[in-house]
């Protein structure tokens, strides 16, 4: 059963809007919801639902980050350039003489998504499906099949394949497997203890909250999933505090050098609520502010992980209900957190 008790833990700091995450509860527009705000002043975290503070959860493409975090320390040790023909690292790519390694990252490939196909998205219930193993080259085997979105370069569609692609140029130029290099260049050097790369190990370390989807108009538990579908587009797991740390030290400028990070966060206009850059979603909130980092989505879980330049972090990790959250209260979340109060007016006499 869903439980609809809301449990918190607060220190002092930038406080978490805790009613509208117990809303969610409420309302049944979720099961879990789990926030954490972190700045010089503290830490806030809230906890609804299922959800517990340090509770573990899939971060879907939040994962990008990562892996064009390793693309980018590469280009930094010279052993790739952002402007080098995808082909020189990934065999078979269509158009891979034409399609650079900057536009794999930013998406401006044209490359299709193989995750628009029928059974192959993480973000819909594939029953027994869902436990089974995909190699990388599967997953481009299906992409590959269907025409370019468009020429390289001339337009912006947000497509997973060019992360499975990324994901293989990393294990090309270094000869380890992806999951290795975000170990040893990421997880490891900043001390992410509950941040993982489950490759196809179905469960989540504990605690957790469980998601759900519904079926056939009843809700069933969707938390157990082989992730590989998604690998370095999607796979990785982790808690708030570890992507709290993660995203302060990329944008604090400890993980790549200034030119890497200036490309990061050179963005392309998408027609929707963000501008994306290499890896790293550009989000520019009502009261004229803008926050970096990047949503993540597998079936049964959505993660926002995000920080401003003032060094505010904002994580949020919910399992959604059928009817979910509203766009327009998430952009109201993090409106509370990240814009600042209106002045108040004295009135005129």
């Amino acid at each position: 059963m869903i439980k609809t008790l809301v449990a918190a833990s607060l220190v002092a700091g930038s406080v978490v809007p805790a009613g509208q995450l117990d809303s969610w509860i409420t309302d049944h527009r979720a099961s879990a919801a789990l926030m954490r705000v972190e700045d010089g002043t503290g830490v806030s975290s809230h906890a609804a639902g299922e959800a517990r503070v340090d509770g573990h959860f899939r971060i879907g493409s939040v994962t990008k980050t990562f892996v064009a975090t390793v693309v980018l320390q590469l280009v930094d040790e010279g052993r790739v350039a952002l402007d080098d023909p995808i082909s020189r690292y990934v065999d078979g790519v269509p158009d891979g003489a034409a399609i650079t390694v900057r536009q794999v990252l930013d998406h401006t490939s044209g490359l299709y998504d193989y995750a628009h196909e029928r059974d192959w998205s993480t973000n819909r219930w594939r029953g027994t499906a869902r436990f089974r193993s995909y190699q990388p080259r599967e997953l481009l085997d299906v992409a590959f099949g269907h025409p370019a979105n468009f020429p390289p370069g001339t337009s912006w569609r947000y497509s997973n394949t060019n992360y499975v692609v990324a994901g293989l140029l990393i294990e090309r130029v270094t000869g380890r497997p992806y999951g290795v290099e975000v170990g040893r260049r990421v997880i490891e050097p900043l001390g992410l203890r509950h941040t993982s790369v489950p490759g196809n190990r179905p469960w989540l370390p504990h605690p957790h909250a469980r998601g759900y989807t519904e079926v056939d108009g009843r809700l069933v538990d969707a938390t157990l999933m082989n992730p590989s579908l998604d690998w370095a587009a999607g796979e990785m797991i982790s808690t708030a505090e570890d992507l709290s740390r993660f995203l302060d030290a990329l944008l604090g400028g400890r993980l790549l050098s200034p030119a890497s990070l200036a490309a990061m966060r050179t963005t392309q206009s998408t027609g929707s609520i963000f501008a994306y850059g290499l890896g790293l979603q550009r989000f520019d909130l009502p009261c004229g502010r803008s926050v970096w980092g990047h949503g993540g989505e597998l079936i049964g879980y959505l993660t926002y992980a995000l920080r401003d330049d003032d060094g505010k972090r904002a994580v949020l990790s919910y399992n959604p209900l059928p009817g979910g959250v509203p766009g327009e209260e998430l952009i109201r979340l993090f409106s509370s957190v990240y814009c600042p109060p209106s002045p108040v007016r004295a009135p005129s006499s």
